[in-house]
């Protein structure tokens, strides 16, 4: 079945999810396009995890609404499914179960004969699939779940805390599968709380706090335009400059011989302002996205 390039991956428009008078999602709309990696990015409890259940068919929305390459998540569930693949946040099979077994069942469900990638997939992730669910570790069960979502190379992956459990050289595979998948033109939607793999793979994210959307940025734009440090250090003395007139610039530290402050945005007009200083080292720092995401949930949340 084709899709359009106009029609987006994911669609939501004002989408709410409420528990009785417990808070899910509330007027969430957002927008993820053909082939994007997309972070969704959250604290426990900041209704990551209802979104996702909302678009699987899981749970139904209060009012809003929500599609998947232009079908309704409500009306087309089966559809979606069948082009899409998922790993649940908390993902549980039979304990007695095999992923050997798990996987036949699941590849009979999709009509998938060929299994010769999920064979590749697990020996790339070291995953035993001839073992039951109950003797595995918390990570080498996260690996069956994430063959599981991927064997059918889906049209989208949704992806809910993908990496939990998976020590680092599992969660390294794990990113460069995302990146083969990407430039393949799968369109990722990831949920986590792993700042560190957000940054590595996800082309977009949105933040979400209290079940409310609180912005969607361009990763890449969002580190430009972010506060950095820098630390201006002088051979003979710090010149006389009112560093913080300088456009941009604040948290102004002075000292004998270095200058210590902030930059927003654009760092060419301080180091225009310094260009007749005798400057002997120049740092400057950009901020992690942990840093990042924090500056945000530090603004007050909007109704």
């Amino acid at each position: 079945m084709s899709t359009s390039s106009a029609t987006p991956a994911v669609h939501c428009d004002h989408l709410t999810k409420r528990y009785g008078k417990s808070r899910g999602i509330q007027d969430l709309s957002l927008t993820v396009e053909v082939g994007e990696v997309f972070g969704f990015l959250g604290p426990n409890g900041a209704g990551k995890t209802t979104l996702i259940r909302t678009l699987l068919d899981l749970h139904r929305p209060t009012s809003g609404s929500a599609s998947i390459f232009g079908l309704d998540c409500q009306n087309d569930s089966l559809a979606i499914r069948a082009r899409s693949g998922n790993l649940a946040g908390d993902f549980a099979i039979a304990p007695d179960l095999t992923g050997q077994r798990a996987l036949t069942i699941t590849s009979a469900l999709r009509g998938v004969s060929d299994r010769s990638y999920a064979l590749e997939l697990a020996e790339r992730f070291q995953a035993d699939l001839s073992r039951p669910m109950r003797e595995l570790s918390r990570g080498n069960r996260q690996k069956v779940g994430l063959i599981l979502a991927l064997f059918h190379r889906p049209e989208l992956l949704i992806l809910d805390e993908p990496t939990s459990g998976l020590d680092p050289l599992m969660q390294s595979e794990f990113l460069e599968l995302i990146a083969e998948e990407r430039a393949r033109g799968t369109t990722v939607f990831l949920s986590s709380h792993e700042l560190s793999e957000v940054q590595a793979i996800c082309d977009r994210v949105a933040m979400v706090r209290e079940g409310r959307l609180i912005a969607t940025e361009d990763v890449a734009s969002m580190r430009d335009r972010a506060l950095r440090r820098v630390i201006a250090r002088f051979r003979d003395g710090a010149p006389t400059i009112a560093f913080s007139s300088v456009p941009g610039v604040s948290d102004v530290e002075v000292s004998t011989h270095a200058l210590r402050c902030q930059v927003h945005g654009d760092v060419g007009p301080l180091v225009a302002a310094l260009q007749d200083a005798q400057v002997v080292d120049l740092e400057i720092t950009r901020p992690s996205l942990d840093e990042l995401f924090l500056q945000y949930y530090r603004e007050p949340a909007t109704a």
